[in-house]
């Protein structure tokens, strides 16, 4: 096969691949680590990138704790 055919497979099939690859990793790190530290570092790696979403997106982050924290916090 030459690189353009092998090309051509990997971006019609991008979505698969990037699934199978963070299929293996997340079972590397529960077989490594645990499924508690696993589902723990998920989670935060969730959190970054909503944060990270937030800030590409310009919105004010104080704003959006203001809404979900209790009153006066940030005020």
């Amino acid at each position: 096969m030459n690189k353009e055919k092998i090309l051509n497979i990997a971006i019609k099939n991008y979505g698969k691949i990037v699934g199978m690859l963070l299929g293996l990793i997340f079972s590397i790190l529960i077989i490594w680590i645990g499924l508690i530290k696993t589902i723990f570092i998920c989670l935060c790696i969730y959190i970054g990138y909503f944060f990270g979403s937030k800030i590409d997106n310009k919105e004010n982050i104080i704003e959006f704790l203001d809404r979900i924290l209790p009153l006066g916090k940030y005020k």
